[in-house]
């Protein structure tokens, strides 16, 4: 493994943390750190996956594209979780694409790798299933979100679960591309965003998003959020275990 710079380490990613120590000594000579720059595509839709992604302070959108461009995100992937499910799970592409929403760092792992801990590997398969289920529940749930609540509810939800995968309270996003991540004009976005900072719950300026009242935004939100973080606190190892 090529050397961090600022010695980030494999296990701010939770489900590299949850490895057993027998796992973990296989894993550690074999993850690669990467730097993961806003905007960067880490697969594109149908083609085949060389590495699966474990973000350590990046988020990364997974988002469905249509034949006209339009796009909608139908899940964000944290340092909860990995990028690439469809490599262990032996569909090898997906229809979806993986756009960093958020710079950071995290590792990965060669698709070989993955393919033969997974298939070889009692608690890593084990863990892996309870990491996929939670992931299905969160884009089961956003689908009903972008169908059945308002914009100012779909936003709440997205600013909240963004932020449980970041370290502090300020996103980088521009309006534009949250637009593209929930699906809808640009314009709904705006609208939406000076309500909230009306309320006193965010402050936005220049592509930055500050959460200013995160209990607000909690009680403005609709119950998808709720759903979503129960399912992983309840399917995925605690965040403080090592």
């Amino acid at each position: 493994m090529k050397n961090p710079p600022n010695a980030h380490d494999p296990k701010d990613n939770r489900l590299i943390a949850a490895l057993p120590a027998l796992e973990w000594q296989r894993w550690q000579p074999l993850l690669e750190w990467v730097e993961l720059p806003l905007g960067q595509v880490l697969y594109e839709s149908g083609l085949t996956m060389s590495h699966v992604y474990f973000p350590t302070t990046a988020i990364i959108s997974l988002l469905y594209v249509m034949e006209s461009g339009a796009s909608a995100e139908i899940a964000v992937v944290g340092n909860e979780g990995l990028v690439g499910i469809a490599l262990f799970m032996g569909g090898e592409t997906t229809p979806s694409r993986a756009v960093v929403q958020s710079a950071g760092t995290g590792f990965r792992l060669k698709a070989q790798v993955i393919k033969d801990e997974f298939n070889g590997s009692g608690p890593v398969m084990h863990l892996m299933l309870r990491y996929t289920q939670a992931l299905i529940t969160q884009m089961a749930q956003t689908a009903v979100c972008n169908r059945h609540h308002t914009l100012d509810q779909q936003l709440c939800r997205w600013l909240l679960l963004s932020l449980d995968r970041l370290q502090g309270n300020e996103l980088v996003m521009t309006q534009e591309l949250i637009a593209n991540m929930l699906g809808v004009r640009r314009e709904g976005v705006t609208e939406a965003a000076l309500k909230l900072q009306k309320a006193g719950l965010i402050r936005y300026a220049r592509g930055h998003i500050t959460v200013i009242d995160r209990a607000g935004l909690e009680g403005r939100t609709c119950e998808c959020y709720e759903v979503v973080k129960r399912e992983y606190d309840r399917l995925l190892p605690d965040r403080t275990a090592t």
